[in-house]
């Protein structure tokens, strides 16, 4: 297998979420659908999972994942030290995308430098 391989498909599954933590932005959490229908009386799942992924937001759950996991990766050694890397960004990459940029910009960061590392 060459070695820009894992690179290469870290990037394109990177590039995947990122354009999925937008559609869920702007598909479910701005649509002024969802607004309406969530603000009236009912028991819509997508309104539970809208509710959960506010408090998500609000309690930046997801960026203080991602630059604490970011931390630990740079701490750890070899091909773990690189998947907690990879994983600090999965939940750093919606957390830029969902309104904790301040901080989820740290952990991209902190992510990107582990991954070239």
């Amino acid at each position: 297998m060459p070695r820009a391989l894992p690179a290469a498909l870290t990037l394109m599954f990177l590039a995947l979420w990122l354009s999925a933590s937008y559609g869920v932005r702007y598909q479910l959490m701005e649509a002024g659908q969802w607004v309406g229908l969530c603000a009236g009386p009912g028991d819509h799942w997508q309104c539970q999972v809208r509710a959960l992924l506010g408090l998500t937001i609000h309690f930046q759950v997801l960026a203080w994942s991602g630059i604490g996991l970011a931390l630990v990766a740079q701490f750890a050694a070899g091909r773990a030290g690189w998947w907690l890397a990879v994983l600090a960004l999965v939940f750093a990459i919606p957390a830029l995308v969902l309104y904790t940029a301040s901080i989820a910009v740290f952990a991209v960061v902190l992510a990107g430098l582990r991954l070239v590392r």
